[in-house]
């Protein structure tokens, strides 16, 4: 979805399955996700909450306390403040901002800071980075994007090549690490067609861009799946917007 080397880093202290997995029940989601999510300092973002199924996201990407995650392009920092509650005071969560697309987002990447200013997120920090050279200051447990893998091989972002992205951040994940990608679901077979009109992009386009870098996919969910959607209407359409079906495929780096 759009709003837009060494980067900077602002206020930072800082057995394989590939089988649909199946939504958790609230007994399956780990304690500390719960907690994360009912953080009073998220009352405004629990509106979503049911919508957007962050508990049982939280559960397919395994974060865990202690651990460092990358929140890839975070949008209005809905799932910072998850992560960082699940990580604590032991781990660090970084909210990744290419910088084309900050030059379209820019209130979004001000409220990335401001979140950092609040003591509550001390274990957030900000890394702005060129599209083209995803990097972070250390090996990280988990990256995570939601609705932004389509914008990278579009114009604005330089048509930064998603196989060259991948490999970008198998390096830059822990052996082990998880690689989360949430994305609008294209019509089948249509490839990255869709990705700078519709802002969709064909899952099986994903699976095998991810998997050529070496990555081994370690399964699915299906909690933001929507058979209603029509996959052939623009995201925003106000038909769909909010709504739309998305993949949600999880790759493991060996190790």
């Amino acid at each position: 979805m759009r709003p837009t080397v060494l980067a900077v880093l602002v206020a930072l202290a800082f057995p394989v399955a590939a089988a649909l997995a199946t939504p958790p029940a609230p007994s399956d989601i780990p304690s500390y996700v719960t907690a994360a999510v009912n953080d009073p300092a998220r009352k405004d973002d629990t509106a979503n909450d049911d919508r957007r199924k962050v508990a049982e996201l939280m559960a397919f990407s395994q974060v865990k306390p202690g651990q460092s995650v990358v929140d890839l392009i975070p949008g209005s920092g809905y799932f910072t403040r998850v992560f960082s509650g699940v990580v604590g005071p032991k781990g660090r969560v970084y909210a990744v901002w290419p910088n084309e697309y900050g030059k379209e987002a820019q209130s979004d990447v001000q409220a990335s800071k401001a979140l950092v200013a609040n003591p509550h997120y001390a274990n957030v920090g900000v890394l702005m980075v060129p599209a083209k050279e995803f990097k972070t200051p250390e090996k990280v447990d988990l990256v995570f994007t939601s609705q932004n893998y389509h914008d990278y091989p579009d114009k604005f972002m330089g048509n930064v090549d998603p196989v060259v992205f991948d490999k970008q951040v198998f390096d830059s994940l822990k052996p082990g690490g998880l690689f989360v990608v949430v994305d609008h679901v294209a019509e089948a077979g249509s490839g990255m067609r869709d990705t700078d009109t519709l802002h969709r992009i064909d899952p099986a386009i994903v699976k095998k861009q991810v998997e050529s870098v070496g990555f081994v996919f370690d399964g699915e969910s299906d909690v933001l799946r929507n058979p209603k959607d029509p996959h052939n209407i623009k995201v925003f359409d106000k038909s769909i917007r909010g709504h739309t079906d998305q993949f949600v495929y999880r790759f493991r780096k060996p190790g």
